[in-house]
């Protein structure tokens, strides 16, 4: 099972990382991943001035945006589902 976690504090929460959470969701169920990704709330990921954070398995990923969620699910849900099958 690979862990998806969107930062919901202070300042991400003020830069829409609700959205963020909501959007992966979305994907994660539009392509079948659901039962096999889990999208939590964290509450901090330590990089607040850079923008929401998303930590994906061990992979912090910053700046994110809901517009940017297809790119981080292309890049970086989608190769480690594949490492998680070999």
């Amino acid at each position: 099972m690979l862990t998806v976690s969107v930062c919901v504090g202070s300042a991400c929460h003020k830069r829409g990382s609700y959205a963020v959470l909501k959007k992966i969701k979305a994907l994660c169920s539009e392509h079948g991943v659901s039962d096999r990704v889990t999208v939590v709330p964290a509450f901090c990921l330590g990089a607040c001035s850079n923008g929401i954070s998303v930590k994906v398995g061990d992979r912090l990923v910053l700046g994110m945006s809901e517009a940017g969620a297809d790119a981080l699910f292309e890049k970086y849900i989608v190769p480690a589902l594949g490492q998680d099958e070999g």
